[in-house]
């Protein structure tokens, strides 16, 4: 158990030490990112640009453009927000490839409230011609995940959570590949499919499902652009319905993205997220009981779901 965050910028700091290019850029946020060891360590190698996420979006564009590997890393919810338009002309028009490490997404901010939230990056960052998303599920995904990035040639916005999440991977044995789903296990009476920390709660889901004979098959799309559309058409067809998880906004997210896919053969789809209102204060394990996207609420939605 340990938060991606920490096992990002811990990856990231290996690979700097041996690489020069390597850049790291922040918004007086080293300490919400954990990038205290990585500043101390390479001091050549960091940016610190003060609370200005529009113009570390900018600085990071320039390094990348001059060859750089640039990492712009703090909360999630001011870069998807504030500096949303420098994301989209600086980086993805641009094609200047950083990849914004977005941290404390979704709810993780808990009770400072909708500010601070972020549950709309899926939906608007999808849109942007050329922009990867990624949403890793464990630290060992996520430390795949920044091995991979530091030599990706396009800009990639990768949203982490804040406090500690249990494993989902007992090793590191899992095929981690661009654009394609992880199957965590296999089941024929309906498909759980989630993204980020929700995966998690998806797989419980499935394991007190299956005490009750019920076999779900869970779908980690860590990957949500490219998104794997082949493993849904799949998974609809085998299994017959669809269950989706995540932490944003039920539009336009992981849910929207699966009806799409499956528009022209359609089966029942039931998405599972924050509805249209602002969320309840509370803190992240609160906010995901209270909408039902924990455990115990994907098990009372699945069984709802196959009445």
């Amino acid at each position: 158990m340990k938060a991606c965050r920490k096992q990002f910028t811990e990856t990231l700091l290996e690979l700097a030490r041996q690489d020069r290019d390597i850049i790291a850029v922040t918004t007086d946020a080293r300490g919400s990112v954990t990038l205290g060891d990585y500043a101390s360590a390479l001091p050549e190698q960091f940016v610190e640009c003060g609370i200005a996420e529009q113009d570390a979006v900018g600085i990071s564009a320039g390094l990348a453009h001059s060859g750089k590997k640039v990492f712009c890393c703090g909360p999630a919810c001011f870069y998807v927000a504030r500096s949303l338009e420098q994301v989209k002309v600086d980086l993805a028009y641009s094609e200047n490839p950083v990849t914004i490490l977005g941290v404390s997404g979704g709810v993780a901010y808990g009770a400072l409230g909708a500010t601070h939230h972020s549950l709309h990056d899926i939906a608007v960052l999808r849109t942007f011609p050329g922009m990867t998303i990624c949403l890793p599920s464990d630290w060992r995904v996520t430390r795949k995940l920044t091995k991979y990035l530091v030599n990706f040639n396009q800009p990639c916005y990768v949203r982490v959570g804040r406090a500690a999440v249990p494993d989902v991977y007992p090793d590191d044995e899992f095929v981690f590949e661009l654009g394609k789903a992880i199957q965590v296990c296999d089941g024929t009476d309906l498909t759980i499919v989630a993204t980020g920390e929700t995966v998690y709660h998806a797989w419980q889901a499935a394991l007190k499902l299956k005490e009750k004979g019920i076999k779900a098959r869970v779908l980690d799309c860590s990957w949500l652009k490219p998104f794997d559309a082949e493993a849904i058409q799949k998974a609809a067809k085998e299994t017959g319905r669809i269950i989706t998880v995540e932490e944003h906004s039920q539009y336009g997210g992981l849910g929207a993205m699966v009806c799409e896919v499956l528009s022209e053969n359609p089966v029942p789809v039931r998405i599972i997220g924050i509805p249209d209102e602002n969320v309840v204060h509370g803190t992240n394990a609160e906010i995901f009981h209270h909408y039902g996207m924990d455990a115990e609420g994907i098990e009372k939605a699945a069984l709802d779901f196959l009445k």
